[in-house]
């Protein structure tokens, strides 16, 4: 049971983070008010973007190693990959984001990461 829910729950947060990707480079305003700061209509759309590539590939990374490195690679993967939504935390309240989108979006994220990397540690 542990495992099951150890894998699934990284398998989950890795195409998690791949879909928010994917939606930054699909939609890049859109997600930029998803993610707490909206973008300024005359700002450079390529900034948005090249967060979507990054996500993806962080995404991409985490499915990786979770099937070809295993789970101890996967579990120091989401220890480091919780550096992200901690600091988007800091990103979103130091530009005008609300403490809702700070803390129920990117520190609760960070918070589920670490989980995460406990179950995987544990199995």
């Amino acid at each position: 049971m542990l495992t099951t829910t150890a894998y699934s729950l990284a398998l989950l947060l890795d195409l998690f983070v791949l879909v928010i990707g994917a939606r930054f480079l699909l939609q890049p305003r859109a997600a930029a008010t998803g993610y707490g700061v909206p973008a300024k209509p005359a700002g450079d759309a390529a900034y948005l973007e090249i967060k979507g590539l990054r996500d993806a590939a962080t995404g991409i990374l985490g499915l990786a190693l979770l099937a070809f490195a295993g789970v101890r690679a996967e579990a120091w993967f989401m220890v480091a990959a919780a550096l992200v939504p901690l600091g988007d935390t800091l990103i979103v309240l130091r530009h005008g984001g609300t403490r809702v989108a700070a803390f129920g979006i990117h520190f609760a994220t960070a918070v589920v990461v670490l989980a995460a990397a406990v179950l995987l540690f544990l199995v």
